[in-house]
């Protein structure tokens, strides 16, 4: 990534007011981030999930919790911000995604204007003639709704962003990696101006401080326009993966797509369905205009994936389960960025201590507490196929510390009486992670949250997961409520 230091002329709109991003938490929010940090620029990151951004570890961002639907919430996030970045979308919501979009964006726009931003730079999608998909229109639209306040906007639009995380690059991945042989529609042959992730981030750190980019849309897009399956060939290759057989057949429509993509990505299915509806279009940038603006060097696709791969593999070892974290993938590029996931949770009036006293003793001599016969049957499966199923033990009955094995789990994070997070170590096809966690509430009483989450990989991981579903529904049911009995006991003792 280029120097991304904002000149600091008269004709910059750049002061030393901080700037907002709004949906800090989501894929590109949680990027700007420390892209704006190494410009030097201050920033207060924004979700709704507060939870989520103190995960992070950004100790010199000032983290708030807002949600543009709620709009009592936004005063404070946007108060004293120069530059407030939106980018926000409803699309898990489901069908009703364009209307909570407008309202969300209504919201945010007469907040801005009330608490006096300079500037709003909202990063929206391409937007091809003819457009039909309802997803691509709600892009458009929400840009269209900020603009219609007060407060200049500078909208970047892109469309396939190359880059960990990214949904559109996601899908792809999985159906890479995991399928030896596609059959696709015919949008296979649709064209795309796919972008790296930095060279995104430079146009988003950069533009929205030049006072003529002001009220402006612009196109954002890599130097090459590929066609989909053109683009799959090359993040197999670059891989190491032979590339799969695609078949392109005519009753496939992106409708149909978009429900077996269900079966055979992790990407959450509502985002997945979204994307693929617009894909009978062409996406291609007019990027001139940007890049005559914020020059840098724009990277090629296989270059870009080369980058996604480099940085996953640089990442910082996560402590505790992070989406698309890498070590919780166990390293593996194939496996799906996007978790599947099941959780419950359990209310006690039991101290921390006690609950952590039974959290932390879990497997070796005391089980798993709850239905230990389904418990044994999946050891012994494991140890059937040559895994480390049946390999039981801890090294202390009741104290944890990271790298220990607990039967065949590594402890991979340890917060005392906070949260717990162990390593999957049986033979499957994919990653797993399971997770306890501690949440003081009111009253004093605390919640218990337990959380597996399963990366799979391909269609046998995803299979793995469906099939294991009712077991998982059932121990997880129950295995909260067990916890708390336990810590409670231990409180009346």
């Amino acid at each position: 990534m280029t120097d991304s230091t904002i000149d600091a002329t008269p004709q910059s709109l750049e002061t030393t007011l901080p700037r907002l991003v709004f949906g800090a938490s989501g894929y590109i929010g949680s990027n700007l981030v420390p892209s704006l940090l190494a410009a030097g620029i201050k920033v207060r990151a924004c979700s709704r999930n507060l939870a989520v951004l103190e995960a992070r570890n950004w100790p010199e961002v000032e983290v708030v919790a807002a949600d543009a639907l709620k709009p009592e919430t936004l005063p404070n996030a946007l108060a004293g911000i120069g530059i407030a970045y939106y980018l926000v979308h409803s699309m898990e919501a489901g069908k009703d995604f364009y209307d909570l979009d407008i309202k969300a964006a209504t919201n945010f726009a007469q907040a801005a204007a009330s608490a006096g931003v300079k500037r709003i730079c909202y990063l929206g999608g391409l937007v091809p003639e003819g457009v039909t998909s309802t997803h691509i229109i709600s892009r458009r639209d929400t840009g269209d709704v900020l603009r219609q306040g007060p407060v200049p906007v500078t909208e970047i639009r892109a469309g396939i962003i190359v880059g960990p995380g990214s949904a559109a690059f996601e899908v792809m991945r999985d159906l890479v990696y995991h399928l030896p042989i596609m059959l696709t529609p015919q949008w296979v042959y649709s064209k795309s101006s796919p972008i790296a992730l930095d060279n995104l981030l430079e146009y988003l750190v950069q533009a929205p401080a030049l006072p003529s980019t002001a009220g402006e849309i612009y196109d954002a897009g890599g130097p090459e326009v590929l066609t989909y399956e053109a683009m799959m060939q090359i993040l197999a290759q670059a891989g190491g993966k032979r590339p799969p057989l695609v078949v392109p057949v005519p009753v496939l429509s992106p409708e149909l797509s978009s429900y077996w993509l269900h079966l055979v990505t992790s990407v959450p299915t509502n985002i997945a369905r979204a994307l693929i509806e617009g894909l009978k279009h062409d996406f291609i940038a007019n990027s001139t205009p940007l890049q005559q603006l914020v020059p840098q060097q724009l990277l090629g696709f296989k270059d870009s994936v080369l980058a996604v791969f480099a940085a996953e593999r640089n990442a910082t070892t996560q402590a505790r389960w992070t989406e698309g974290a890498f070590n919780m993938r166990q390293g593996e590029i194939s496996y799906a960025y996007y978790a599947k996931r099941v959780s419950n949770s359990a209310i006690t009036g039991a101290s921390t201590a006690n609950i952590w006293r039974i959290i932390s003793a879990i497997g070796g001599d005391n089980g798993y507490y709850v239905y230990p016969n389904l418990w044994h049957l999946r050891e012994t499966i494991d140890w059937l196929v040559g895994g480390p199923g049946l390999a039981k033990g801890r090294r202390h009955p009741q104290n944890v510390r990271v790298g220990d094995r607990i039967d065949s789990w590594e402890v991979i994070g340890v917060e005392p009486e906070r949260r717990l997070t162990l390593m999957f170590g049986m033979r499957a096809p994919g990653a797993g992670v399971l997770e306890f966690e501690i949440k003081p509430q009111a009253a004093g009483k605390n919640l218990i949250v337990i959380t597996a989450y399963w990366h799979p990989a391909g269609v046998w991981g995803i299979m793995y997961w469906f099939g294991s579903m009712p077991l998982h529904n059932l121990i997880f049911a129950d295995l909260p409520q067990e916890i708390a009995r336990r810590a409670e006991a231990l409180e009346n003792t």
